[in-house]
């Protein structure tokens, strides 16, 4: 189990120090990482900005500058549209118009690669595409692009084997709408369009669930997944964003309830219904990472402390084993490192931020040679924004204002 990890060998906590010269920082004999902890947390975020900053000039140039419009994945996850994400991502913190140019333009290659395509989701189908175009139009303030797209993702329609997961399902086009309804306006996909979809997750996950003793249990390739990607935690995260009945609502508390109960001993979580015996993986599509950004959620909407409590010992184990031999998003110590962030903005506690920039730092100081030595993995799409430094750059930009920061493409 220890060869998925680096052992977490930075301290529980280091104080921060006065800023000091450049000249001063050469002298310091301490390890580089630990001066990195010990920095300001002002100067740290700077850093990570400039670094952010040339991490995205090197994914646009490795994903877009030598296909020009010939784009072949076009998906967030791993593909083209993770860059324009990427782009939108530093538009708002920057305000270069170049970088929101260059976004709409990559969207409109995704769009035409998109046509083929049966998937519907945000992260990996046409309903991302669309949804990312209108909001990169709505910045541009080019009204006729924006009602073209939102006209488009209108025509997505969902087919009736869809499956209710994240990735390829059901919840993942419903996180589609909420994106368009924060970003564009409340009912620009109205809530009678989206509570049909809802609905449909709700039967069919009471359907397996009464087999199952827990009220909502879903299927994904004949496997009861628990994780975020393709499971329990990320139906119940998207559901958490709805305006829920009051049995719905306890249906959603208390399939949570359920994973609480069953979780390991060491607060980590099982992949699936059929894999409870083995406590291996610390993702965020699988295991604790995902599972606790949707406690927080559940925490943040019911005032329950239980979920708070047991986010709170998911993070611990992200702590302990989440240093990962990946630097992505999806399974990577990027995504991780916002398990940390979700619990500062939830309850301003300095140790998470802390630990955040922890994480952070131990990625913008190790990561390029431990990769260049073999010891990380690059990711099986090494620029992507799920699997590898595109994901790494937009965590990066997110520290520089860590109290707004989330997982891209599943916290809203």
């Amino acid at each position: 189990m220890a060869d998925r990890f680096f052992p977490n060998q930075m301290p529980y906590l280091v104080e921060e120090e006065e800023e000091r010269d450049q000249g001063t920082l050469a002298l310091d004999s301490r390890d580089s990482l630990l001066r990195l902890l010990s920095m300001p947390l002002s100067a740290l975020f700077e850093r990570l900005k400039r670094a952010a900053l040339d991490l995205k000039e090197t994914v646009v140039l490795k994903t877009w500058g030598s296909i020009r419009g010939c784009v072949r994945d076009f998906t967030l996850y791993s593909g083209t549209l993770g860059t324009a994400f990427l782009l939108l991502k530093s538009y708002q913190l920057t305000r270069n118009r170049n970088d929101l140019n260059l976004c709409s333009e990559i969207v409109k290659a995704c769009y035409s690669a998109s046509f083929q395509s049966r998937d519907v989701t945000f992260i990996c189908g046409r309903a991302g595409v669309c949804a990312l175009g209108a909001v990169a139009a709505k910045h541009l303030g080019d009204h006729e692009l924006l009602s073209y797209y939102l006209a488009q993702f209108k025509e997505i329609k969902l087919p009736k084997d869809l499956p209710d997961e994240l990735l390829y399902g059901r919840a993942g086009f419903l996180w589609a709408c909420l994106f368009l309804n924060k970003f564009i306006g409340d009912e620009t996909i109205p809530s009678n369009h989206i509570d049909v979809v809802m609905n449909d997750i709700f039967k069919s996950g009471r359907r397996l669930g009464a087999r199952l003793s827990c009220p909502l249990m879903f299927e994904w390739y004949s496997e009861n997944y628990w994780g975020a990607a393709h499971g329990l935690a990320g139906i119940m995260h998207v559901l958490l964003h709805l305006k829920l009945s009051p049995g719905q609502a306890d249906e959603v508390k208390h399939t949570l309830k359920y994973m609480i109960k069953y979780r390991f001993p060491s607060g980590n979580y099982p992949s699936s219904e059929q894999d409870r015996n083995r406590d291996h993986l610390v993702h965020w599509c699988h295991g604790a990472p995902g599972i606790a950004l949707t406690l927080v959620k559940a925490a943040e909407v019911f005032g329950d402390d239980k979920f708070l409590e047991a986010a709170v010992e998911a993070a611990e184990v992200v702590w302990n084993r989440g240093l990962l031999k990946r630097v992505g998003i999806c399974h990577g110590i990027s995504g991780n490192t916002y398990v940390f962030l979700s619990l500062y903005r939830l309850t301003g506690n300095k140790v998470f931020l802390y630990r955040a920039k922890a994480f952070a730092c131990f990625l913008l100081d190790r990561a390029h040679r431990l990769i260049s030595e073999g010891q990380m993995h690059r990711g099986d799409n090494p620029y992507s924004l799920f699997e590898g430094l595109g994901g790494m750059a937009y965590l990066f930009l997110d520290m520089f204002a860590p109290a707004d920061a989330r997982f891209p493409a599943y916290e809203l």
